[in-house]
């Protein structure tokens, strides 16, 4: 059997995923829309053999929002510029199902895996805001259980739209004038619940077969549609045991969908902050902790419920009774905020600021946050992990200072091993639907 490695993700989120990131020194102003700036962060995971860039989105706004969202480029179009900046590492970006059309998801993607080289992942998302519903005309925002149903055709759909090509469909005789095998086109002729989609989609499949395919819902729905489809999962846990619990029930969700437990990979969010002392460590965050304000505290922790206004309430007692707020959008994680604010009797002033700059318990030595990357891999919690940058230099830092580390003990590469990221994670390149039944 091949060893089991270690993957890593880097979240590149220019201004920073929290209210006050942009206000640090160091940090350029302009830095989410700044290419340069997302060039250097892309070839710092390169050098450091990350598996892949991971680029979040949204597609609601107001004056309460994060900075960083306020003025952001679109991931793909971003990642098309990467995808000429780097080599090997791959390039994965989110896109929601509930406000995109089926047919150009596919042709994105698949144009990107093909600039790529075979390097493109897509984050399947159902978008929690509903303020979403307003910037495309589609009336009410989809709820909970609506958003996974609508999510599970799309997908169906796309991966369907991958699949029009055959992958030898393309002869190119220029002497006997035969550009393609006609026998090799697929329609789809796909009509469903949600969508109706003909077909076929006018790019090839790329050396990886389809993009690779991420789900980033915590959520009873989510966790299913992960177990039947995606590749990988993106998700945020505080302890080893919550993850561990979660890594557990995603795996032996695909196998009861008829899947290997190997068939998908989970990476939990983690923020570490690297010191070469504790106490270096610690000053990174207290510098980060000191330049939030409690009304943006507020801002950003009304954004999980949905941009519910929380200033009506008072700061220092315990944090208020909103009943369902929340259910519909962000739902695993504003159960999670109201289940240890009741559990641990946190006032809303607490609750605000451990969400608006969290306290990871990645932080300390780069041998110390090694141990814990170390425990949370071997005793299957995780296998890999999405590294977000929350102190400025957080991502070179841990390149510099931890990769080294987690390379002598064996755990992660020194050097890519294949050129697509489907083969890097360990994923098999799925085989075209219709030359398998030509085959069978």
């Amino acid at each position: 059997m091949t060893k089991r490695r270690l993957k890593l993700g880097a979240n590149l989120n220019g201004v920073g995923n929290s209210i006050s990131f942009w206000r640090h020194p160091d940090i350029p102003i302009n830095a989410s829309v700044n290419l340069d700036f997302y060039k250097k962060q892309a070839r710092k995971a390169e050098e450091g053999k990350f598996d892949l860039l991971f680029i979040a989105d949204g597609l609601f706004i107001n004056e309460k929002s994060n900075p960083h969202f306020l003025n952001r480029f679109e991931p793909l179009t971003l990642l098309s510029v990467l995808a000429g900046a780097t080599s090997n590492i791959g390039l994965v970006a989110t896109l929601s199902t509930s406000y995109s059309e089926p047919f150009t998801v596919a042709r994105q993607f698949a144009s990107l895996d093909q600039i790529s080289g075979g390097r493109s992942g897509w984050n399947v998302v159902t978008s929690p805001l509903e303020g979403s519903a307003l910037n495309f005309g589609k009336g009410e925002h989809p709820n909970h259980a609506l958003r996974y149903e609508i999510a599970e055709e799309h997908l169906n759909v796309v991966k369907g739209l991958w699949d029009s090509w055959e992958d030898d469909a393309f002869v190119g005789d220029k002497e006997n004038g035969v550009f393609f095998d006609p026998s090799k086109l697929h329609t789809l002729n796909h009509k469903g619940n949600h969508f109706s989609v003909q077909g076929p989609l006018n790019v090839a499949r790329s050396k990886q077969g389809y993009p690779v395919i991420f789900q980033a819902g915590s959520s009873e729905s989510g966790k299913d549609l992960a177990a039947k489809s995606a590749d990988a999962v993106y998700t945020g846990h505080e302890t080893f045991e919550e993850a561990r619990e979660f890594y557990r029930d995603v795996k032996a969700r695909a196998v009861a969908y008829g899947r290997q437990a190997e068939d998908i990979l989970i990476f939990p969010g983690i923020g570490p902050i690297v010191g070469r002392t504790a106490e270096e460590a610690e000053q990174k965050y207290q510098e980060i902790a000191g330049l939030v304000s409690i009304d943006h505290a507020l801002n950003y922790l009304g954004r999980y419920f949905d941009h519910y206004d929380f200033s009506k309430f008072p700061l220092d007692e315990p944090f208020p009774e909103i009943g369902d707020v929340g259910s519909n959008s962000f739902r695993s994680t504003t159960d999670k905020i109201k289940q240890q604010a009741r559990e641990e009797g946190l006032t809303l002033r607490q609750v605000a600021l451990r969400a608006s700059t969290p306290r990871t318990s990645f932080i300390g030595t780069p041998d110390q946050i090694a141990d814990q990357i170390q425990e949370w891999f071997e005793g299957e919690a995780a296998d890999g992990f999405n590294i977000r940058t929350v102190v400025p230099n957080g991502l070179a830092d841990f390149v510099d200072l931890v990769v080294p580390v987690l390379q002598e003990r064996g755990l992660f590469r020194t050097e890519y091993e294949h050129e697509t990221l489907r083969e890097n994670l360990g994923l098999e390149i799925p085989r075209n639907r219709y030359t398998l039944e030509r085959v069978n």
